[in-house]
């Protein structure tokens, strides 16, 4: 009786042992997936479309102002009309 008090110890070890060694690697799983999302960089957006517009009001602003001349203010302003 002795030997197999042993034998099912040893078993219970052994398959602890195994137990630990298979969730200490899919522990080590998981942080690799986990490092590599890291890795990725920020997806980039593009910013929205400027309203054409606002676009004319600040070209306006910066022509009174004296930034733009008569004619670059007249070549922005047909860019921004298309």
């Amino acid at each position: 009786m002795g030997m197999r008090r042993r034998t099912r110890r040893r078993a219970l070890v052994v398959g602890a042992v195994a137990g630990g060694a298979v969730a200490h690697h899919q522990a080590n799983k998981m942080a690799e997936q986990d490092q590599s999302y890291a890795e990725e960089p920020a997806p980039q957006y593009a910013p929205p479309p400027a309203d054409p517009a606002d676009e004319l009001e600040h070209l306006a602003q910066l022509h009174a102002s004296g930034v733009l001349s008569d004619d670059e203010f007249a070549a922005a302003k047909a860019k921004v009309l298309g």
